[in-house]
């Protein structure tokens, strides 16, 4: 109940910070690779729109671009739960079908993975294009499986590429453990404890160490095994079926420890959103269900994201708090108002605040994300942990 009361309350604080929600728009595109001797790379791309359906218009706005790769056959569709999710909160993501055959190119997919990157960002400069002025310049490469371990094979190749997520990711040939050793970008790591197809001490967690990121994050699911970062799929679920050990929680609970992380982190990287990145890191410093292993944290160049309104110099802290949280209004005057809601954004508290440091009692207040205002335009995000 712990971990469903984490899950539930940062799921509506999200729901409820995001400004829009978006239709899905879906079309089949080919793109030629001239690098490559026009290779050609079929691709399924979903992106927010006006109205759900076939080559609906492209939503009003710039969005970043996320390319997944897939897993070892396994067809774009196994990742229906991610599409979904995130070209709805404004993300335009492309899966590329290429090697899905039983002898695949490791190489040759992460070429694909990067290379889609940039042809996007080209698709927003182009005036026949359906993309035309909506594509932002950020692209973050993503993917499961195989498609995860190319990942790092394309950051590798195309330094230029914003962020990497993976989930579950292979070693690769050529591999992509000796790949993560030229990969500064920020990166997110997901494995699932008791997967018996890419077990991490074998797969993730040396292709983890050896990132050269600046910042990079390994979140563990408790229990969580390879298959189930994926909508159902045969063929995965036929081959873990041959090994152990199990899982021991169930794929809604694993996909929704998986985007109550991605969510944020995405926002923080891609959007710049520094609540968002707040969000991650309350939630991996306190969530139930998950090991994680980090060498930075989220923040907007500040230590302990305390100042979002430096020309008011004001400083909160602890977060996440236990009983008292601490304000420091350096330069206001006389007192200033203040109010608190919950992740439902619900009313739970409001007053004034000294000049100087006044304290908070959150004694009384339930585990869960919060935010504080205080007038006339200071936003902070925290959390309860008692």
């Amino acid at each position: 109940m712990r971990v469903y009361y984490w899950l539930l309350s940062l799921l509506l604080f999200i729901q409820i910070a995001s400004a829009q929600n978006y239709q899905i728009g879906q079309l089949d595109r080919t793109f030629t690779d001239p690098g490559r001797s026009n290779r050609q790379i079929p691709c399924k791309i979903y992106y927010p729109a006006n109205s759900n359906g076939n080559n609906a218009p492209v939503a009003s706005g710039q969005f970043p671009v996320l390319v997944f790769g897939h897993g070892f056959v396994m067809p774009w569709s196994s990742y229906d739960i991610y599409w979904l999710a995130l070209a709805s909160k404004g993300y335009i993501m492309v899966f590329p079908t290429t090697e899905s055959s039983l002898a695949p190119s490791h190489l040759n997919f992460g070429r694909d993975l990067a290379f889609l990157c940039s042809v996007m960002k080209a698709e927003g400069n182009l005036a026949s294009s359906p993309f035309y002025q909506s594509v932002d310049s950020n692209c973050a490469v993503m993917g499961h499986s195989m498609g995860g371990g190319s990942a790092f094979l394309a950051l590798e190749y195309d330094s230029s590429i914003t962020a990497m997520v993976t989930f579950a990711p292979a070693v690769t040939n050529p591999s992509s453990v000796l790949a993560a050793r030229n990969v500064k970008k920020p990166a997110l790591v997901f494995s699932g404890a008791n997967d018996c197809v890419t077990p991490p001490m074998i797969h993730q967690i040396p292709m983890y160490d050896s990132l050269a990121s600046d910042c990079k994050s390994l979140v563990s699911i408790t229990g969580g095994d390879h298959c189930q970062f994926a909508s159902f799929n045969f063929n995965c679920s036929l081959g873990q079926s041959t090994c152990s050990p199990k899982a021991t929680i169930d794929a809604a609970s694993q996909q929704n420890l998986v985007f109550s992380f991605l969510l944020p982190w995405l926002d923080f990287y891609l959007k710049k959103d520094c609540i968002s990145g707040q969000q991650f890191q309350n939630l991996i410093s306190s969530a139930q269900g998950i090991s994680s292993k980090q060498n930075c944290a989220l923040n907007c160049g500040t230590s302990s994201f305390l100042d979002q309104s430096p020309k008011h110099n004001i400083t909160v802290y602890p977060n996440p708090c236990n009983q008292f949280m601490r304000v420091s209004c350096g330069d206001f005057s006389q007192k200033t108002s203040y109010s608190i809601f919950n992740a439902m954004g619900q009313l739970r508290i409001s007053g004034f605040l000294d000049p100087g440091e006044s304290q908070i009692d959150l004694s009384n207040f339930p585990e869960g994300f919060y935010q504080l205002r205080i007038h006339p335009d200071f936003n902070f995000t925290f959390s309860v942990v008692h």
